[in-house]
């Protein structure tokens, strides 16, 4: 679950709070923050995500 935090600051004020926040964060929790919102995104797009494409081509070569 995403923790929410709510910060009112001056339009003034030239700190990066989004960048400290997530600085401030382990690798796993910014990972699993990504997974979260790359899952709700895909809820959200439903059928119509479709994921990577798998391609796969077989070429023969000529013998120079």
């Amino acid at each position: 679950m995403m923790e929410k935090v709510v910060r009112k600051i001056s339009l003034k004020d030239k700190r990066n709070y989004d960048l400290e926040y997530w600085l401030s964060k382990t690798p796993e929790e910014r990972f699993a923050a990504a997974e979260e919102l790359r899952n709700r995104y895909k809820r959200y797009l439903g059928n119509a995500y479709k994921g990577f494409q798998r391609v796969l081509r077989i070429t023969k070569r000529t013998q120079s």
